[in-house]
């Protein structure tokens, strides 16, 4: 054994990482030990590795998965870059809270007036995408707004467009966008009949991330009164979001109900 080797213990302090975590990395091959002991199975450290120990402790206090700190070590050109656009969307989600939580401070809890309003039946083509929990609601429902329009494009003013959403958020949500339909209207995507019925209904005003505000005050105004929910939330798009500044946005939050006999 060389002289210049250091137990783990030593090792451990001189790397500011524990002896657990040591022992961990060496077992998924992200610092191996310069020497085992064959006899007894200690393991040790030389002094030129507390640099790469240092590193991994100074990455995974930025939360950086096991994975990438491999591959920065390696020197993997770029590897950091997905971690950072996860922190940042990260921080756009938490921002997105906060505006949120500062409207609820300033105007307290959600009371937007709320009518019954009568929808018709509408036929109409719905594309669907599947969001990775509710904080991915956003990108999914881009997507598929996206889609609808290329299978079925706008003409002129008239477009309507739905968002239908489940009132009760798992880990994984599906999102569906219809585009209303014309009698003489058909596309590319695939087409359905929206359920006409009685609906609670409120007028949000403002950016999309703050709508959940608007619909807890629809689901609120129906448990008060008993009326039971029917099928997904919708989002009438009132507004045009590609001209509409966001604090100017208009969409009616829908859900149908059925009253209490």
């Amino acid at each position: 054994m060389e002289d210049d080797l250091l137990p783990i213990g030593q090792f451990a302090r001189l790397g500011r990482l524990s002896v657990k975590q040591l022992r961990h990395y060496d077992e998924l091959g992200l610092l191996r030990p310069a020497y085992v002991d064959a006899g007894t199975g200690y393991r040790y450290y030389r002094a030129a590795q507390a640099r790469e120990a240092l590193a991994i402790g100074l990455l995974r206090s930025m939360d950086v998965p096991l994975a990438v700190v491999a591959r920065v070590l390696a020197g993997g050109p770029g590897a950091l870059a997905p971690v950072r656009d996860d922190l940042e969307a990260e921080l756009a989600r938490r921002r997105r809270m906060l505006a949120v939580l500062e409207r609820v401070m300033a105007e307290g809890l959600p009371s937007a007036p709320v009518r019954l309003v009568a929808e018709p039946a509408r036929r109409a083509a719905v594309v669907r995408e599947v969001a990775r929990g509710p904080e991915d609601i956003g990108r999914a429902t881009s997507a598929a707004v996206r889609r609808v329009l290329g299978a079925v494009p706008a003409v002129g003013d008239g477009v309507r467009l739905i968002g239908l959403f489940p009132a009760d958020l798992g880990e994984v949500v599906e999102v569906s966008v219809a585009r209303v339909l014309g009698d003489e209207e058909s596309g590319g995507a695939e087409v359905e009949v929206l359920p006409g019925g009685v609906f609670a209904c409120a007028t949000h005003f403002g950016p999309y991330e703050q709508i959940s505000l608007t619909a807890h005050a629809v689901l609120a105004w129906c448990a008060e009164r008993r009326h039971g929910v029917r099928g997904p939330i919708r989002e009438v798009y009132v507004s045009d979001p590609a001209v509409t500044p966001p604090e100017s946005l208009t969409t009616d939050v829908m859900v149908a109900v059925e009253e209490e006999q």
